[in-house]
């Protein structure tokens, strides 16, 4: 079911609709006019990050990446929110992975019940970037956790768990990295002319952010790499051991067999 809540001294209404809810996508096309095209970025749950602004409608679209806050067969993964902006509006589209975004522009608009329609988005996505900061800590403990039992025993196990953390980084790192691609882009778009100096200051704050989520993600990502590898070249080391091990003690169990060879031919011998 949507929820539509006003704030900013009732100018602006920011609107959530859940992305299975047909009928109120469909309303939203008959009531507010959003057009076909924002609809279908926003309901598509592969579509990358991206924003978007139509100037005959003055309308924005903005797709980011919000990770997910439970996982997903051992690992975490991210899924677009889009956020439409038209008719003083603000519209989320969201997924029983992402609902949780619903409760963080909730809790900005308790604190800050006057602010701006674009303050909201903007501050919203300086929240997004910040949920990652927790799950690539979790990431990290994991590793080390893992990096103290494969010391112990390489076992299959540990190195699965090891593979679905690097799995995890995969999308970890992309999502991040879209995100920050699309704050770039919104400075060369038309409306970033319109913002006022404040809104201007507030999309720098979630760029900036966005961008440190990049570069903790990365990090762990290059160690995480690095630790893959060395446990990769311990496991080749250890079976050219077991290689060379055998190969010398079929050296060894070759002479007798030569030996009694002999004994097994009709030959004189002494």
């Amino acid at each position: 079911m949507r929820e539509k809540y006003f704030f900013n001294d009732e100018q602006n209404f920011w609107m959530n609709v859940p992305s299975n809810d047909m009928i109120a996508i469909k309303n939203l096309k008959e009531e507010y006019g959003i057009s076909d095209e924002m609809l279908t970025y926003s309901l598509d749950k592969n579509e990358r990050a991206r924003v978007e602004y139509d100037n005959l409608e003055e309308a924005l679209l903005l797709v980011t990446n919000v990770p997910h806050q439970q996982k997903t067969e051992n690992h975490y993964e991210t899924s677009p929110v889009a956020f439409i902006l038209k008719n003083d509006g603000l519209f989320t589209f969201t997924t029983e992975h992402t609902e949780y975004a619903v409760r963080l522009v909730h809790s900005l608009l308790e604190r800050e019940p006057t602010i701006s329609v674009y303050s909201l988005l903007f501050r919203t996505l300086f929240l997004i970037s910040d949920s990652f900061f927790p799950l690539i800590e979790e990431v990290n403990s994991e590793r080390q956790r893992l990096n103290v039992r494969l010391r112990e025993k390489t076992t299959n196990k540990n190195l699965l768990a090891l593979s679905d953390l690097e799995v995890g980084l995969v999308y970890l790192v992309t999502g991040t990295k879209q995100n920050v691609v699309l704050l770039e882009q919104m400075k060369a778009l038309a409306v970033y002319r319109k913002l006022t100096e404040k809104e201007k200051e507030q999309l720098d704050d979630a760029l900036i952010e966005a961008k440190q989520a990049v570069e903790m993600t990365n990090l762990a990502s290059q160690i995480l790499d690095q630790l893959s590898g060395t446990y990769n070249n311990l496991l080749n080391n250890n079976l050219n051991d077991t290689m060379k091990f055998l190969t010398v003690w079929s050296l060894i169990l070759t002479v007798p067999t030569i030996v009694t060879g002999f004994f097994g031919m009709n030959l004189q011998l002494p």
